[in-house]
């Protein structure tokens, strides 16, 4: 795998959506490759920011429904 490849798979290895071999066949490029290793890194971090800075909270439920009319459109 390069990184190209790697990267284009980045969003559903963090959402734990790749299938086993595609899972394993990433982790070794990470394990080999620093560049997207940090990449991967940076984004768990921000995830897990955003995660505590949200847990326990609701968005108002105006902003819901408005996301929920945008979503329903696509």
């Amino acid at each position: 795998m390069n990184c190209e490849e790697a990267l284009e798979k980045l969003w559903q290895y963090l959402d734990r959506e790749l299938d086993g071999e595609s899972s394993s066949e990433l982790q070794r490029h990470l394990e080999e490759c620093r560049h997207c290793f940090s990449k991967v890194e940076f984004e768990q971090r921000l995830r897990a920011i955003v995660r505590r800075s949200c847990s326990g909270e609701q968005a108002p439920a105006e902003l819901r429904e408005r996301l929920s009319r945008l979503l329903r459109l696509f």
